[in-house]
């Protein structure tokens, strides 16, 4: 069983989050510029059994797309050429999770400086991203997957 590796894309920055091999528990993984995010996810999958990447679908409230969406899908495709075969490209909805990264480093305790951290809120978005996604997978129900490339 691979990993699955979870990507909160956005304009400047992408924050990553990945399982274990189990897909047991899910983890942040780092931060990368948004330019390099392709080239690092490749390289992690040769370094690492990978199954799947869940890309964070950015939709507004009212479930029409939000202005980076075109970014993103750009991104997911780009992603799906470039990675080995076998290795499927999922999205999932992402709203709410900067604001529940920021509720979470605020219960964690961190200080203001350390929650102005954009790249750790990325990287946490990834993270709840993922969270979000397995915690699907494994409801009762689930079928295929939310939205496939």
């Amino acid at each position: 069983m691979g990993r699955i590796l979870a990507v909160d894309y956005g304009a400047k920055r992408t924050g990553l989050a990945v399982t274990d091999t189990l897909q047991i528990a899910a983890g942040g993984l780092t931060t990368v510029a948004s330019v390099e995010a392709v080239s690092y996810i490749v390289a992690y999958a040769a370094r690492e059994p990978l199954e799947r990447v869940v890309v964070g679908l950015p939709k507004q409230m009212d479930n029409r797309p939000s202005e980076n969406m075109a970014r993103v899908e750009a991104f997911a495709r780009r992603l799906e050429a470039a990675l080995p075969a076998g290795v499927e490209v999922t999205f999932y909805d992402e709203r709410f999770t900067s604001v529940m990264a920021h509720r979470a480093m605020i219960d964690g305790g961190l200080g203001r400086k350390r929650r102005q951290d954009k790249a750790l809120v990325d990287e946490i978005s990834a993270v709840l991203i993922l969270q979000g996604y397995m915690e699907w997978m494994k409801s009762p129900g689930a079928t295929g997957h939310p939205h496939l490339l």
